[in-house]
């Protein structure tokens, strides 16, 4: 339900206060499966095939959960569920390490929750942006957003290239779940509730 007196941004900046927090953890996320997880399980004994079943999972169940999440961002707000969401993907990253010593439930377990916690951000923290720029510059504002997303993409791998080759796997995956659960504290203190009446 649309928050009481809540109103649509008028044209032009919109002020600190109400502006939506931007950062997201997906392109960290997303680099971190991609490259550091196959090198993690695969160390610990896993095969090919399983190998790409975890890697699997992380998309289908974020693709496939942003349907109900979606809907739920609509029904009790959107920053519940971008900082829960974060807190999600954080405990998947744990779970990878913390049942390393059985690693194709490790990476099932940690691919699940990386999954339903990505598809809880996303689409809320996309509408959330949505919500606080007003029609005139909306486009502008979701494609800025975007820019930096998926920029993130690229820098996220470099990054983590770097952390494996310096520090070790384990310290990447450790690196990634404090900088995401960081990303949800952030969240949890800088995102507003501005969504405009829905009559």
């Amino acid at each position: 339900m649309p928050t009481g007196g809540s109103r649509l941004a008028r044209p032009g900046r919109a002020r600190s206060r109400d502006r939506p927090y931007g950062a997201r953890p997906g392109p960290l996320t997303d680099g971190l499966t991609w490259g550091v997880f196959p090198l993690l399980f695969t160390d610990h004994g896993l095969g090919l095939a399983a190998v790409g079943l975890i890697k699997g999972l992380y998309p289908i169940l974020w693709g496939l959960g942003q349907i109900p999440t979606g809907h739920l961002a609509d029904r009790i707000g959107r920053k519940p569920l971008i900082v829960f969401g974060m807190f999600v993907q954080a405990g998947g990253f744990v779970l990878a390490l913390a049942l390393l010593d059985r690693p194709l439930l490790a990476g099932i377990l940690s691919a699940v929750a990386l999954g339903v916690g990505t598809a809880m951000v996303s689409p809320a923290l996309i509408a959330s942006i949505s919500d606080h720029a007003h029609p005139a510059w909306r486009a502008n504002a979701l494609g800025t957003y975007r820019f930096w997303q998926d920029i993130g993409y690229a820098a996220g791998a470099l990054v983590e290239g770097i952390l494996a080759n310096a520090l070790a796997l384990n310290a990447t995956v450790i690196a990634a779940a404090v900088l995401t659960a960081a990303s949800g504290l952030l969240a949890a203190r800088w995102i507003t509730e501005h969504r405009p009446d829905t009559r």
